[in-house]
């Protein structure tokens, strides 16, 4: 793959940044997570904490296997002060 390869559709995060960040020390797939956004867009690292955790196994030399993956956490919903006031459980 290209440097310029977009790993993470969703937060528009390259190869080459993934890359850098690994190099930084960053070798688990939360830490990258957490610097880069990567995983936390609407896909929740459907697609890009695969080809993440390739990238970590490749630079240090683990088995797939041995990587811990990450929770994924469904994105939620803004909800209004005054819904919350009240009481009310209603989509307002």
């Amino acid at each position: 793959m290209d440097n310029n390869t977009i790993i993470c559709r969703c937060s528009d995060i390259t190869l080459k940044e993934i890359r850098d960040l690994i190099d930084q020390g960053y070798t688990t797939l939360e830490e990258i997570k957490r610097v880069s956004r990567a995983g936390m867009g609407p896909c929740q690292g459907r697609t890009c904490s695969q080809l993440i955790l390739r990238e970590i196994a490749k630079a240090t030399g683990k088995n797939i296997s041995e990587l811990e993956t990450c929770v994924t956490r469904p994105p939620t919903m803004g909800i209004k002060l005054k819904t919350i006031a009240d009481g009310s459980e209603d989509d307002e």
